[in-house]
């Protein structure tokens, strides 16, 4: 599971021209997954998500939590995180999750985000094309793997 996560000051996504998601200060998180991602993975992730420290306190230091900022999240699929670009310019996919295990995951991740979090979360529609706008604070981008545990 590979997951690119934004700070962010707003963000938001739209699907066919209706807006179905947005949020201020908090997380755009964009979750990739592969057929051996577990369990296992999802909490995992979820927990350093939750508790990375990369929020300002009050003297400026990235030194607080989205669970201590109780922060906004929206998490949003997006295979294209697992593309190999080795051979040629076409990238292939072949290594991302096909929907029938890749939505239970997403589901689950979703689910897990927010009992860790104490708090409903947003997000895309799975397979759909969506268009996301954000305002990355800082700028401030991390990419975490699971398989880099």
């Amino acid at each position: 599971m590979k997951a690119v996560i934004q700070r962010v000051s707003k963000a938001s996504v739209t699907i066919d021209k209706q807006e179905v998601a947005r949020i201020n200060s908090g997380l755009l998180i964009l979750l990739g997954i592969v057929n051996d991602d577990s369990e296992d993975d999802i909490k995992w992730l979820s927990n350093k998500i939750v508790n990375l420290r990369i929020f300002s306190d009050a003297t400026g230091v990235m030194n607080e939590s989205l669970l201590q900022i109780q922060g906004d999240v929206i998490v949003v699929s997006q295979f294209t995180l697992h593309a190999n670009t080795k051979k040629g310019n076409r990238p292939s996919y072949i290594q991302a999750a096909k929907p029938d295990v890749a939505i239970p995951l997403y589901e689950m991740f979703v689910n897990q985000i927010q009992a860790d979090l104490g708090k409903t979360i947003q997000t895309g529609q799975f397979g759909a094309d969506m268009k996301v706008e954000l305002i990355n604070d800082g700028p401030v981008t991390i990419i975490i793997d699971t398989k880099n545990k």
